[in-house]
């Protein structure tokens, strides 16, 4: 099946356009936001939108994290004052663990996940299962939008009752579905294990979990194609996975249209160099809920160059982790804003590791820094610095740039268990 088609014309914009379009609308966007949202008027109150046109001058910016909305809520009840259209005048509110809540707005497409659909190889009058959870989180609303904004029929499944979500299939000829990658295995599990025919079923939209490679070519092996979307309950669509015209999966995911993506390096708000893995931090143009340098806590990477497919976004490698790496050394918790603090005082290093061995209640600490030069002292002043910010006493070694992994980990817990 080739895909070759996309879903505007914004998809195939010459990137410095789409960076020149980014740019000139980020000022409006941080102005709207302290304005209207009183929780964005606090974040940003020494900032001068107007001055803000640039990625340099976005990253001098706070980071808010998705770790932070919890306590965001809990003082300015329900969303923090990061919303800037009313509670009121919202279509849906959302209730994720923490909790924490996530509004859904009026209008077509709120979410913006018709283009990843369409990536997909969903195109109007298709007959979509959405097996997306209808219970208090929004990810069956964000792919029922989408999939209406196509022009598809949705039937809302939810989860649960494998034997009947794989009779409608039968039933209706249903030909394309949208879930979790596992849910889509017991769908196709129970379908054979009673002898249903689900063989209308050829697209499949996936996401909120990790694909295994084996699954998707178990499926495309009963002729199911399965795409990625990569959402969240906060920001919507962040990017999705593509195919060439001849019906390649390509590489890596492509970011959505309306966002802003930096990738800076766990603890901090510091950009890390492209193909760097760190934490994804998106700025959102949703006038509703503007989300402004919004850590999402996930790790992924830029990958260099144009994808096959002919859409001209940056790509990235999609969810490679979690950036949260806190840990407790010796009964006190050490996160990775801690090593950026430490980092901060010590521009000789250009990328660190806190280490920590040791047996249960024997726990070691050594950060290895990545230095160009080693000046005298460095080493000892990095052991001063490190028990300022953690409280803790911990070692230093030096090592040459390139040393370290790249696979954004700030804090990697080696200590032996059990």
């Amino acid at each position: 099946m080739a895909l070759s088609a996309h879903y505007d014309a914004l998809e195939t914009r010459a990137p410095q356009e789409r960076e020149a379009a980014l740019m000139a609308a980020l000022p409006r966007q941080l102005a709207h936001a302290k304005q209207n949202a009183p929780g964005w008027a606090r974040i940003l109150k020494d900032v001068d939108a107007a001055s803000i046109v640039s990625r340099a001058a976005l990253a001098k910016l706070p980071v808010t994290r998705k770790s932070d909305l919890p306590e965001l809520q809990k003082a300015l009840p329900p969303l923090g004052g990061l919303n800037a259209t009313p509670v009121e005048k919202m279509a849906k509110l959302f209730v994720s663990p923490g909790p924490v809540y996530d509004p859904e707005g009026q209008g077509k497409d709120w979410w913006r996940t018709a283009r990843s659909l369409y990536a997909a190889g969903l195109r109007a009058g298709d007959l979509v299962l959405n097996s997306f959870a209808y219970h208090f989180t929004p990810a069956a609303s964000m792919v029922e939008q989408g999939a209406l904004a196509i022009g598809c029929t949705v039937v809302p499944g939810g989860t649960g009752q494998t034997e009947i979500q794989a009779a409608v299939i039968r039933d209706l000829r249903v030909n394309a579905f949208g879930g979790t990658p596992s849910f889509l295995k017991l769908i196709v599990e129970k379908a054979d294990e009673l002898k249903i025919d689900i063989s209308p079923l050829k697209k499949a939209i996936v996401g909120a979990e990790y694909l295994p490679p084996v699954l998707r070519q178990a499926m495309a092996a009963r002729g199911i194609r399965v795409l990625q979307l990569y959402a969240t309950a906060d920001i919507g669509l962040l990017a999705y996975e593509s195919a060439t015209p001849q019906g390649a999966l390509t590489e890596g995911m492509i970011l959505d249209e309306a966002l802003i993506l930096e990738i800076v390096r766990p603890g901090t708000g510091q950009p890390v160099p492209e193909g760097e893995v760190g934490e994804v931090v998106v700025t959102s143009m949703n006038p509703d809920y503007p989300l402004i340098r919004f850590g999402t806590g996930d790790l992924s990477a830029i990958l260099a160059g144009a994808s096959p497919c002919g859409r001209t976004n940056t790509r990235i490698k999609g969810w490679l982790g979690r950036a949260d790496q806190t840990t407790k050394v010796r009964a006190m918790f050490v996160t990775p804003k801690q090593v950026g603090e430490v980092l901060r005082r010590h521009q000789e290093v250009l990328k660190a590791r806190l280490v920590v061995e040791g047996e249960t209640g024997n726990d070691r600490m050594t950060l290895k820094c990545e230095v160009r030069e080693r000046p005298g002292g460095l080493a000892e002043a990095i052991v001063a610095s490190i028990r300022d910010v953690t409280k803790l006493r911990g070692e230093v070694e030096l090592v040459a740039p390139g040393t370290l992994p790249n696979d954004g980990k700030v804090i990697e817990d080696a200590r032996k268990y059990g």
